[in-house]
């Protein structure tokens, strides 16, 4: 069953969805926390659609980087990327990244924004929901 949920602020909206698999073109312009794995294959469903950012879990990294690979390939259209610690959130669980995610891993994109290792996912997606100075 598709869940999401919609968190609206100030500077925009964020959404959460256990699988990054239901973003659809309605998300456009959101932050979107996902509890879906950083791998090449969920950045794909990202790539398309023009977001504030997008969140990720790093599913413990992997092999050559397979957890967080999808990062880098989101660097390619300047959106933001982030993964979270797999220790602090549980996987294909959105509203636990939101609550307990702590960051492991940025793109360059999140990085210009003022995201940090280390960082709450709810404090970088503040960054990347604030607007430009």
């Amino acid at each position: 069953m598709e869940r999401k949920t919609v968190i609206s602020f100030v500077y925009g909206r964020v959404v959460l969805m256990d699988s990054i698999s239901y973003l659809t073109p309605e998300e456009a312009g959101a932050c979107v926390v996902s509890g879906s794995h950083g791998g090449l294959s969920s950045a794909r469903y990202a790539l398309p659609i023009t977001l504030a950012g997008v969140v990720f879990n790093d599913a413990g990294i992997g092999k050559d980087n397979a957890g967080i690979a999808g990062l880098y390939l989101l660097d390619t259209v300047q959106m933001p990327a982030i993964a979270v610690a797999h220790t602090s959130a549980r996987i294909g669980d959105a509203a636990d990244t939101w609550e307990h995610g702590i960051v492991s891993a940025i793109n360059q994109a999140a990085a210009a924004s003022g995201v940090r290792i280390g960082m709450s996912v709810q404090d970088a997606v503040m960054h990347l929901l604030r607007p430009p100075v």
